[in-house]
């Protein structure tokens, strides 16, 4: 059976990241509408919601359009690795809100950091080197 299986998935595109991330928001949605099933339309959405993105999960999976896959995989890890660099600076921003202050320049919007407590300070925005007055 084993050998079949390997046969019939030969030229095919299989799983990936992309596919993993579809089959757990297919699972949110199922769990969702369980739980919203005192709301009829909601639960109908998300129940048909779920079973639309396993269908197209396995759609993805027996394609045998490998170049299509791939680039759908490689723009769902894009936008991923964008989320998780956004998520790791706001962070990090999070954690030095005690001692530090962040402002954006007027000019190019670049984050500067400066120390709390030091009055009414003049700032040199490093990419444009513009200045300007902010309260840290």
């Amino acid at each position: 059976m084993r050998e079949k299986i390997q046969r019939f998935m030969a030229g095919r595109y299989g799983a990936d990241e992309f596919g993993k991330a579809l089959n757990i928001a297919a699972l949110v949605c199922i769990v969702a509408s369980m739980l919203f099933m005192w709301v009829p339309a909601l639960n109908i959405v998300l129940s048909w919601g779920g079973l639309g993105l396993i269908i197209y999960t396995w759609f993805r999976m027996f394609s045998k359009n490998i170049q299509k896959r791939y680039d759908e995989n490689q723009r769902y890890r894009t936008f991923r690795y964008r989320m998780v660099t956004k998520w790791d600076a706001w962070k990090r921003q999070f954690a030095q809100r005690g001692e530090y202050r962040f402002f954006k320049c007027p000019d190019c919007r670049q984050k500067v950091r400066v120390p709390r407590g030091r009055g009414k300070i003049c700032i040199t925005c490093p990419r444009c080197k513009k200045e300007f007055i902010k309260k840290s």
